[in-house]
């Protein structure tokens, strides 16, 4: 595997950097970093190499994690303030023992995590939970609230998923990085297309009045009043001058070729309709992946405990199952919403991190899959860096 990218990976106990080894097919492990915090999402500008990872809990309090040396040291931009902060500021023994001090932090106990991360030309943004968006324009040193989506008129009415209220998703045009796509559980998805300063929800039906599977059974994350259903799990936006986008949701995968302002579902031919995670082709809209597990309460592990990551070359209308190197029996981990990614070499490789702590990689789009690393703490996100 040489010559691919380095895998960004974050985890419950920290941030990891894969890299493929000289001479063999082996990759190299390196971390835990950022002090084991819980680290949601990691990743890397492509131009200058620098790599943020966003996280924390109701413990730490939220923050986002810069390196400039490939992931070996990493400096903190504290966000919020957790339980530690009090602890310590009430108990000098405790705040000498974990090395505290106090220090202002820019938003208060607002939110807990960051969730999510996106680079947008020299911007980069940050996803909390609860939901709100987070600027940076100085390389991830400060941060400051995108305010226009917190006051969007659905903003009262947001709910939130089984994981709370998460902003979870954030993309941008590589064209043109003012215009950009969040997914939100559960709110559904949002679009700008002047860097955030206004929004608009885009989750309309393109057929409203089209029988759904999902929403027959009642499912009250399905489809309904002419709407998509609003937990979107992952969106992904296919390369090309089209704004076609792709949303694996709590109960499907829908398909828009107008930047989200119409949905059609391309679920027929999974053999579930719960998932999370998704990847799209570097170079074909119609080529997608996913990885649907047995349902939200038939335990989220792969249908039969066999493992397939399921591709479809024809926009969703069909779907094929990619099972080579992947385990066929007694098989029930999870694959998290942001835990699957893709380069963009010829044939585009593939990769995927469980709540085991694996990481699977394929270098032949899928027809054949190997375990890079194993014993992992839970994976949270798998992101590539290829630097230009």
């Amino acid at each position: 595997m040489a010559g691919r990218p380095m895998l960004l990976v974050g985890t419950t106990k920290g941030a990891f950097v894969l890299e493929p080894r000289d001479g063999d097919a082996g990759w190299s492990v390196r971390g835990p970093y950022c002090d084991g915090w819980p680290v949601n999402h990691v990743v890397g500008d492509p131009v200058t190499g620098t790599l943020w990872a966003g996280g924390g809990s109701e413990w730490s309090g939220a923050g986002v994690w810069r390196s400039g040396d490939g992931g070996h040291t990493w400096e903190l931009s504290r966000l919020t303030t957790g339980a530690m902060d009090d602890w310590a500021a009430n108990d000098p023994g405790f705040a000498a023992a974990v090395g505290w001090t106090a220090e202002q932090v820019p938003s208060g106990t607002e939110f807990s995590q960051v969730w999510s991360l996106g680079v947008a030309g020299d911007r980069v943004y940050a996803g909390t939970k609860p939901a709100a968006l987070l600027a940076s324009d100085d390389g991830g040193v400060t941060w400051t609230e995108v305010e226009s989506l917190r006051r969007h008129p659905s903003a009262e009415d947001w709910n939130p998923g089984a994981a709370g209220l998460v902003l979870h998703t954030i993309l941008a045009d590589p064209g043109d990085p003012s215009r950009l796509w969040l997914g939100i559980s559960a709110a559904g998805v949002f679009a700008s297309k002047d860097a955030g300063g206004q929004w608009e929800r885009r989750n309309a039906l393109a057929l409203p009045d089209e029988p759904d599977a999902a929403a027959a059974a009642g499912h009250p994350g399905g489809p309904g009043g002419g709407e998509v259903g609003l937990c979107v799990h992952h969106i992904v936006r296919a390369p090309g001058p089209g704004d076609v986008l792709y949303q694996r949701n709590h109960v499907g995968v829908w398909r828009s070729g107008d930047g989200g302002l119409s949905w059609s579902d391309v679920t027929a031919g999974l053999p579930s309709t719960f998932g999370s995670p998704m990847r799209v082709h570097p170079r074909d809209p119609d080529t997608i992946w996913t990885i649907p597990l047995n349902g939200d309460m038939e335990g989220r592990y792969p249908p039969d405990a066999a493992a397939a990551v399921w591709r479809s070359t024809d926009g969703g209308a069909t779907w094929e199952a990619q099972r080579a190197g992947l385990p066929q029996e007694s098989c029930f981990f999870t694959v998290l919403r942001q835990a699957m990614a893709g380069d963009s070499a010829d044939p585009a490789g593939l990769y995927f991190g469980t709540n085991t702590g694996s990481v699977f990689a394929s270098t032949d789009e899928g027809e054949s899959w190997a375990e890079v690393a194993r014993h992992l703490p839970t994976v949270l996100s798998v992101e590539v860096l290829e630097r230009t």
